[in-house]
């Protein structure tokens, strides 16, 4: 029961998959659109979820169905009532994951190589996603079982996930507003100069739609590098992202001329400075991935505001690298 509604969100209860909410709308909001008002009232969910939920009927005015446009007066009760449904047919499988963070509203993975974020054609088994539902089964209900941003499949480190589905609308939130800090770290092809910016545009590419490109009417993309140290025909980069489109990093170092070790998408052909030993050799030419690690992540808590942060070593394949390319 609900002695008192203050003039914002009075009570929220959410018991498994269902969210009961209330909220009285304030005076000041006389005139305004009762959606409007609802994405202000009710943050912690997105404007379209809202939207849906007010079409059918979970999200009343005064216990009645009105229309996303429907004009309010102020003073009007607005009750939330919904139960999650799952947000996919994915199946939970038994997958270990490394996690580096756990608690009510997030968790924070260190993702290994050769591991598929998100179940796409022929990848339908075996996904982070996959694992994510058999760790946390209540995740069904959650888009995309709260996955807010990826890593490629062979692309290791950092990864946050959303447990609810407030949290993930908090997180998509911050990632839009470019507050959330991911670093990477990289092992390039030839020798880096200075630190920069990287500022084109990326979007698909023109003929192979599997890959993506620096195009003039591609999204904004921002990617900033500085050199952690420099090797014959190599160099050792941090990288940190201002946007997050599909292959940003990659596509972006190999436009610079500077492509990822070991990238067999967007570096071309291998090449091997003069002067290299044959153990580098066999080392640059072994090397089975794109040498990009998600090193550092920093982010908002969406439940308690704190700036939280962590950070990954390198794996052992990149330290590998980086001490053969340190003796030549």
């Amino acid at each position: 029961m609900i002695d008192e509604i203050s003039n914002n969100v009075a009570t929220e209860s959410i018991a498994g998959e269902r969210i009961e909410q209330q909220a009285v709308v304030p005076s000041s909001d006389i005139g305004r659109r009762f959606d409007q008002v609802a994405a202000d009232l009710f943050s912690d969910f997105s404007r379209s979820r809202l939207q849906q939920w007010i079409k059918q009927g979970d999200l009343l005015v005064n216990s009645q169905r009105q229309v996303p446009k429907y004009k309010l007066l102020g003073g009007e009760i607005l009750d939330l009532n919904t139960e999650l449904a799952a947000e996919g047919d994915w199946q939970a499988e038994d997958i270990p994951l490394n996690i580096v963070f756990e608690d009510d509203a997030i968790l924070v993975i260190n993702k290994s190589a050769d591991f598929v974020v998100h179940p796409a054609a022929g990848n339908y088994s075996g996904t982070v996603l996959n694992a994510l539902l058999h760790h946390c089964p209540s995740l069904v209900s959650v888009p995309r079982a709260g996955i807010v941003h990826r890593l490629d499949k062979d692309t290791t480190g950092l990864m946050v996930v959303a447990k609810t589905l407030q949290a993930h609308t908090h997180l998509v939130t911050q990632l839009q507003a470019r507050t959330v800090r991911r670093e990477y770290e990289a092992v390039v092809t030839g020798v880096v100069i200075a630190g920069g910016t990287v500022d084109q545009p990326v979007g698909r590419h023109a003929k192979q739609r599997t890959k993506m490109a620096v195009i003039s009417d591609g999204k904004e993309a921002r990617t900033h590098f500085k050199v952690l140290d420099r090797f014959d025909g190599h160099s050792h980069l941090r990288l940190k992202l201002e946007t997050g489109r599909t292959h940003q990093i990659r596509v972006h170092m190999a436009h610079i001329k500077y492509p990822i070790v070991g990238d067999d998408v967007y570096a071309g052909r291998l090449r091997l400075h003069k002067g290299a030993s044959e153990q580098l050799q066999d080392c640059i030419k072994a090397f089975g991935r794109q040498a990009l690690h998600a090193k550092e992540l920093e982010l908002l808590h969406p439940t308690t505001g704190e700036l939280i942060g962590w950070s990954s070593e390198l794996p052992e394949d990149m330290l590998n690298l980086l001490e053969a390319l340190a003796y030549g």
